[in-house]
């Protein structure tokens, strides 16, 4: 049998792959691109289960991946969104300071907003209040650019997007092997060999594994982390108009705890932060153990659990006890009482940790000649996405 031939193989049919296909046959009219992805459609996994949030770039380092390609992201996105019809909300977002203790922190995040190009502002109470009347606080950042969106809708055009260009997609297809040939791949896959002059490696949770499979030693691990949150109830849905975000604990490297208004008018509490027991453990019971002791007999994770015991110790206490987890929302917004929350969605982030057990808090491209590795982009790579893809095509190309 003749092994079909690519110019582009992408790995991945969330979010980054798609995008990444797409800018690759936007550039390249005529060129034959197909999509790899181990599951039976596009957005399983991080694409179909993130917040829904329009990020604007408050947080990030100035002159970052993450702060680059947010912005630049973002005015692709809204582009893309005004020629697909595609329903999104720029409702603005609070950063919230609950305490003095906070209040430095608070403006070194707005100082970051304003080094990133961000429209955003420092508010008083009195004007938090009007914004957001059943909010805890004594100061915050408004952020006018933040908006929600349903991004497994922005996959699913950009799939037909990409379709109508030429493009194709072998689903429910897992990469076993590879070797090189003359100028490109040859990728075997179980339904077969495929021959690409390039591969963009954007399997999310598996980006490192599949790295190794493509030749390479990657810098990083992945570590999942499971995101699970609560909704309110159609009743208390008014305690929260758009979004609701705490001072982010120094000490701990995710956001904490958070309200957020979807486009579907829905409000999802959370979420914690805890080790998955499987890279796609989206329950708690949910538990492979070649993935559990891949993570937990990694130096790198053992570093980083070191480091911050005390703090994932309470992640993991609200993994267990609703008590705990209700009195961390009410944190923020105090009138919201246990009858208040109904189960809510869980998601699986996606996380590099480096050797050293660091956080990796940038995006990480890795990779040489005709294939490029990515190995880390959780939040805001949704937002960003057009915009990583058009970079992802200009390292390949």
């Amino acid at each position: 049998m003749a092994v079909e031939r690519y110019d582009l193989l992408v790995i991945g049919a969330g979010i980054v792959g798609l995008a990444t296909a797409f800018r690759f046959l936007e550039r390249f009219p005529g060129k034959r691109v197909v999509v790899l992805e181990k599951e039976a459609d596009i957005a399983r996994h991080q694409s179909g289960h993130n917040s829904g949030v329009i990020h604007a770039g408050t947080y990030y380092r100035p002159g970052s991946l993450k702060a680059e390609n947010c912005r630049l992201g973002m005015a692709d996105l809204l582009q893309f969104c005004a020629e697909e019809t595609i329903p999104y909300n720029i409702c603005g977002k609070v950063i919230v300071a609950v305490d003095a203790g906070e209040v430095p922190r608070l403006h070194n995040i707005f100082a970051r907003g304003q080094a990133n190009g961000v429209r955003c502002r420092l508010i008083s109470q009195a004007e938090l209040h009007e914004k957001e009347p059943h909010v805890r606080g004594i100061e915050a950042i408004f952020v006018e650019e933040e908006g929600i969106i349903d991004f497994p809708m922005v996959c699913t055009k950009l799939r037909s997007r990409i379709e109508r260009a030429g493009g194709g997609f072998r689903f429910s297809s897992r990469l076993l092997a590879a070797r090189p040939e003359g100028n490109g791949v040859i990728l075997e896959t179980d339904s077969g060999e495929l021959f690409a002059h390039s591969v963009a490696n954007c399997a999310g949770l598996h980006a490192d594994r599949v790295a190794r499979i493509l030749g390479s030693d990657p810098s990083v691990k992945i570590v999942p982390f499971r995101g699970e949150y609560f909704e309110l109830r159609e009743a208390a849905r008014h305690l929260c108009r758009a979004l609701i975000y705490p001072v982010p604990n120094p000490n701990f490297p995710f956001l904490g705890v958070h309200y957020t208004r979807t486009i579907h008018d829905h409000v999802k509490c959370g979420p914690n932060a805890v080790l998955a027991f499987s890279r796609e453990g989206y329950t708690k019971t949910t538990v492979s153990f070649g993935d559990l002791w891949e993570s937990l007999t990694y130096s790198g994770f053992l570093r980083l659990a070191g480091r911050y015991w005390s703090e994932g110790a309470m992640e993991m206490w609200r993994s267990v006890s609703r008590r705990a987890f209700l009195r961390a929302l009410q944190g923020l917004v105090p009138e919201v009482r246990d009858v208040d929350l109904l189960p809510g969605p869980t998601g699986v982030r996606a996380q590099a940790v480096s050797r050293d057990g660091k956080v990796v808090d940038d995006f990480v491209f890795e990779g040489q000649g005709r294939i490029l590795h990515v190995l880390n982009a959780p939040s805001p790579a949704p937002t960003a996405s057009l915009n990583i893809g058009r970079a992802i095509v200009d390292r390949l190309c």
